[in-house]
């Protein structure tokens, strides 16, 4: 996974650690109020590096086999984790065409209500997720939301009318709720802020696979005939099985932190940690700290993320949910609708791997953004404008899918952005909650009297696409001016050690609007 790896920046890390401040230890009682608060501001992380004994020098070669190592055991978790909740949560969109709408004598926009109370669901839990992620191991809450949403996506196949759908799909939204704020809060312990851009694709990619995989799965069940269960019922209960699968593999297996990561030894964990700490955000400190939260509500960049979120969302919400009722109002059957859906997974998956490698060696994260909505944008002109060609629409909602990797780097931006633990989680439930405002919004356009064509909704992506560019250009420009604001003081770079008490201010528990060393990414 690591095959750019000559190009990475390193951090060396340094052996001799005479110069630290070890007064604060564990292994010393603390009766100094002043010094006890420092105690409590540093992270976890530096508490185990300072008590271990393998303060060792890292090599190159070393930290990219340690890398490598990593990759091979974290990211596919994490991937299967995500496709799974992609695919758990799209799956009423291929039963649409299967007949649940007929089966379940769906009337008006009952359906609409259904995916969008998805999304209430997940906004509202999102309120919980920002105050237990920083109490609770992250990956063990994150198996047990996975365990819970295969369970209400196996009784999916219950419903029997729109009440007993609505119920199944408000449960689905609140488990996956979890998914993104565990996510990007895991893989930022484990890779400096360039290292985490292509592995943030990786498991990203899994929305791509999902789409092809959902499109399979899908003409699959079609061609079950039983008129006492129907196909989408088996359907729902074999994802549901395999999602409970991969709740169990996450709960036992993915490390809460490096710190407790069993498939490391000792001296890899301290090189890992020493290797990350350029990242000025932390590991794990479970003070929660009540002027950090109120930072958020002034801080314009975070609200500069969550409106491009929000405009971005809208579109995916209307091509997730509606794409394939899209192509069958094309005039296609059932089965053969759900496989014209699948190339939306090959754009999915091509734009994500391109904007994660091109942010790895690039960065220039804005520009990527905006890269994205473009075709977004063409492809909302198609849906909107070449109505008399059924290519011209399949080609326009194949190139909307291309604003799905945008999402990963808006994911990938505000996890390596936000320093101050207490800060940090709430402000990546933040976003993933503006994600689902934008999914509400998104199948609200959708209106069943606009029914076959849904003008209106395909104009929708066209003018959100265009407004997400902008306003990502203008969030390039406040951190351009918030790193100038910054003055003289010099910045921690991916290339530089920082040993004794400067590697100490590292895991302190600071903001990135506190830290005078902290500089924006973008």
């Amino acid at each position: 996974m690591d095959s750019h790896s000559k190009s990475e920046p390193i951090t060396e890390v340094k052996g001799d650690t005479s110069s630290r401040d070890t007064s604060s230890s564990h292994a010393h009682p603390v009766t100094d109020k002043g010094h006890e608060a420092r105690h409590q501001d540093l992270d976890q992380a530096y508490w185990y590096v300072q008590e271990s004994s393998n303060a060792v020098e890292a090599t190159p070669t070393e930290l990219r086999r340690l890398r490598r190592k990593i990759d091979w055991w974290i990211v596919p978790i994490m991937f299967l984790c995500y496709t799974m909740q992609f695919i758990d949560k799209v799956s009423l969109n291929y039963a649409a065409v299967m007949g649940l709408n007929q089966e379940l004598k769906l009337k008006g926009n009952e359906f609409t209500n259904a995916a969008t109370w998805f999304f209430i669901a997940f906004l509202i839990a999102e309120v919980p997720n920002a105050i237990v992620l920083q109490r609770v191991p992250v990956a063990k809450w994150l198996g047990l939301n996975v365990i819970l949403w295969g369970i209400a996506t196996a009784c999916t196949a219950a419903a029997k009318d729109y009440v007993t759908l609505l119920t199944a799909r408000i449960f689905l939204g609140i488990f996956e709720a979890a998914i993104a704020p565990c996510l990007i809060l895991i893989s930022s312990q484990w890779y400096t802020k360039s290292e985490a851009a292509p592995r943030f694709s990786i498991w990203y990619a899994g929305l791509g696979v999902g789409q092809i995989i959902g499109g399979i799965v899908s003409y699959a069940f079609q061609q079950v005939k039983n008129p006492t269960f129907s196909g989408w019922k088996i359907m729902f209960i074999v994802l549901g099985l395999v999602t409970v699968i991969i709740g169990f593999i996450t709960l036992f297996f993915l490390p809460d932190t490096p710190m407790e990561a069993r498939f490391l030894s000792e001296p890899e964990k301290v090189m890992l940690l020493k290797h990350v700490s350029v990242n000025q955000t932390g590991i794990r400190n479970k003070n929660y700290k009540l002027s950090q939260a109120l930072e958020i509500l002034m801080d314009p960049a975070l609200y500069l993320l969550v409106l491009v979120t929000i405009l971005i969302s809208i579109s995916s919400g209307v091509i997730t949910t509606y794409s394939a009722q899209l192509i069958r109002n094309f005039g296609y059957k059932p089965p053969t609708a759900a496989l014209l859906n699948m190339p939306s997974g090959i754009v999915s998956i091509a734009s994500t791997f391109i904007v994660g490698y091109g942010v790895r060696h690039t960065s220039n994260r804005w520009a990527w953004i905006v890269a994205c909505c473009i075709p977004g944008i063409l492809g909302g002109g198609l849906m909107s404008f070449a109505t008399s060609t059924k290519a011209g629409q399949l080609a326009g909602i194949y190139l909307v899918n291309s604003i799905t990797a945008t999402l990963i780097v808006i994911y990938q931006w505000t996890g390596a952005n936000v320093a101050g633990q207490t800060k940090r989680v709430i402000s990546v439930a933040l976003v993933s909650g503006s994600f689902s405002v934008g999914n509400i919004i998104g199948p609200q356009t959708f209106q069943a009297k606009d029914a076959p064509d849904f003008i209106p909704a395909k104009i929708t992506v066209l003018a959100t696409q265009s407004a997400a560019a902008l306003m990502t250009v203008v969030l390039f420009f406040y951190y351009v001016w918030a790193n100038k604001r910054k003055g003289a003081t010099p910045a921690v770079e991916e290339n530089l050690g920082m040993p004794g008490r400067d590697e100490e201010r590292m895991w302190e528990d600071r903001t990135d609007k506190q830290n005078p060393t902290f500089r924006y990414v973008y």
